[in-house]
C-alpha cells in the first residue's frame, strides 16, 4: 500500500518543485539575505504543493473518465484500483490543507500579504486538473507551470528571505522565467508521452491542440530560452568560467530533445525524470556560483 502512495506523488516530478525553490535560494545568496528556516519552510511548502497537486490530478481525472488500466504513464493507483477514490480526495485536501498551515509560518518573514498568494498556489494545485475549467486540460498547463513552478517560488522564495524586490527585474523574475521553461518542458514530455489516450480522452493539452512536432520543437526552445535568461541575469555578475553550467544544461538538453523525437509511449518515462533532473542540477549549480563567488 505504502509503494502505491509514493507512486501517486510521482517522486520523478518533484525536482520541479525543488529546483524553483533552489534558484530562489540563490538569488537571495547573491543578494546576501540567505535565511536557513525560511528557505526549509519554502522547500517543503512547495514539494506538498506538487504532491496535492499530483493528488488532484490523479483523482480528478479518475473521476472525469479520462484515464484508463495499463497507460504508457505513470501507473495511476485509483485507476488502478489500488487506492479508494475517497482515500485519494482525503489526501489531496489532507496535504494541501496541512502545506496552508505550513505557508502561513512565511508571513512572520515577508507579511500578511502573502495570504492571497498562498490562496493562488491552492487554487493552482486543484484548478490544474479540477474545477469548471481544468487548465491541464485547455493547453494551459505550461502557462501554470511558468508561473508556479517558476516565477512564483523563485521570487517568493527569495524575498522571504531577504525582505525586499530589490533586484526582481534584473534577477529573480528572469531567473524564475527561465526556471519556470525547464519546468514547463517537464509537462511536455509527460503530455507528448500521452497524446493518444489524451485525444481520445477529449483532454486537450498542448500536444493534443499542436501536435507532436510542434512541441518537440517548442521543448528544444524552451530551454534554449532559459539558457539566454540565466546568461544575460550571470554573465556580468559572475565570471566567466561560471557559464560553465548554463553550457552542459544546453549540451544535455539537446540530447533530451533528440532522444524525446524518436521515443514512444513508456519510453517516455525515463526522459520525463531526467528533464526534471536536469532543471534541478542547474538549480544547485546557481546555489554553487551565488555561494562561491
Amino acid at each position: 500500500m505504502i509503494k502505491v502512495w509514493i507512486e501517486a506523488m510521482r517522486l520523478r516530478t518533484l525536482p520541479v518543485s525543488v529546483a524553483g525553490v533552489l534558484a530562489g535560494t540563490a538569488c537571495a545568496i547573491y543578494c546576501g539575505g540567505f535565511n536557513t528556516l525560511p528557505f526549509i519552510i519554502s522547500l517543503f511548502f512547495a514539494i506538498l504543493a506538487q504532491i496535492a497537486s499530483n493528488f488532484a490530478n490523479e483523482y480528478f481525472d479518475f473521476k472525469k473518465g479520462l484515464d484508463k488500466k495499463g497507460r504508457a504513464g505513470f501507473r495511476r493507483g485509483v485507476t488502478e484500483g489500488d487506492i479508494p477514490p475517497k482515500a485519494m480526495l482525503g489526501a489531496t485536501l489532507g496535504v494541501l490543507a496541512f502545506d496552508c498551515l505550513l505557508g502561513l509560518s512565511l508571513i512572520y518573514w515577508g507579511g500578511w500579504w502573502l495570504i492571497p498568494v498562498g490562496i493562488a498556489i491552492a487554487l493552482f494545485a486543484l484548478g490544474y486538473s479540477a474545477g469548471p475549467y481544468p487548465l491541464s486540460h485547455h493547453g494551459l498547463g505550461e502557462i501554470a507551470v511558468i508561473i508556479f513552478f517558476g516565477i512564483v517560488p523563485v521570487c517568493f522564495t527569495c524575498f522571504v528571505q531577504t525582505g525586499d524586490w530589490e533586484n526582481i527585474w534584473s534577477l529573480t523574475f528572469p531567473v524564475g522565467m527561465a526556471i519556470g521553461l525547464m519546468g514547463a518542458n517537464v509537462l511536455i514530455v509527460n503530455n507528448y508521452r500521452d497524446v493518444e489516450d489524451d485525444r481520445a480522452a477529449g483532454k486537450h493539452t498542448t500536444v493534443v491542440i499542436f501536435g507532436r512536432k510542434t512541441m518537440s520543437n517548442v521543448y528544444f526552445f524552451n530551454g534554449v530560452i532559459a539558457c539566454i535568461l540565466l546568461v544575460w541575469v550571470t554573465i556580468a555578475r559572475f565570471p566567466i568560467l561560471w557559464q560553465a553550467g548554463t553550457l552542459l544544461y544546453l549540451n544535455f538538453h539537446y540530447l533530451l530533445w533528440t532522444r524525446m523525437r524518436h521515443s514512444e509511449g513508456s519510453e517516455l518515462n525515463p526522459l520525463l525524470g531526467k528533464t526534471a533532473i536536469l532543471m534541478f542540477a542547474l538549480s544547485l549549480w546557481l546555489i554553487a556560483m551565488t555561494a562561491l563567488h
